[in-house]
């Protein structure tokens, strides 16, 4: 069976984040045909057309594209997208026409410290695909709510029922990354 790529895009910058704790945790657990890839690298200037691609962006850009999905792991920022997120996917999908993220299979991760679990960040970012023109996975949902009690200090997931999802969901990614390519 042909590994399929995906390409983690982690949303937080924080020390112990709990984005990168679930993709950490998703690449650990995931099964020997999925290859997941996390990108760490967001030190990107604002994005601005008038200048030079540089050249940690050109190779995020190239990331991209090689994938066969993406698979965004986010907090929920004043009812949105954490800025920096918004800044590489800006990045990542221009000049016009140059858009990496074209026809990419994509899951959304989103945890919270309350209830909501990030529903609004993984809106937000839907509506952004729309342009984008990412295919997201629309169920199952993976959200988790009232995250300080299910990630340890140094952002290691901990909630057993929370780990217990992590494969499902990205086998359901994998299969809609096969319909869509």
């Amino acid at each position: 069976m042909d590994k399929i790529k995906i390409l983690g895009i982690g949303g937080s910058l924080r020390k112990g984040s709990f984005s990168k704790g679930l993709l950490l945790e998703a690449k650990k657990l995931a099964p020997e045909h999925i290859d997941l890839e996390i990108w760490e690298d967001y030190d990107f200037p604002s994005y601005n057309p008038d200048l030079e691609v540089p050249e940690n962006v050109k190779k995020f850009k190239n990331k991209i594209k090689e994938a066969d999905g993406i698979l965004f792991s986010l907090p929920e920022y004043n009812y949105s997208v954490p800025g920096f997120i918004k800044n590489a996917i800006d990045w990542a999908s221009r000049p016009y026409g140059d858009n990496s993220f074209e026809g990419k299979a994509a899951g959304i991760m989103s945890e919270s410290i309350g209830t909501t679990a990030g529903s609004k960040a993984q809106y937000h970012l839907r509506q952004m695909f729309v342009f984008l023109n990412i295919h997201p996975i629309n169920k199952p949902e993976f959200m988790i709510p009232n995250a300080t009690d299910k990630f340890d200090k140094e952002g290691n997931l901990t909630d057993g029922e929370t780990r217990d999802k992590i494969i499902p969901y990205l086998e359901a990614l994998v299969d809609w990354a096969k319909k869509i390519r």
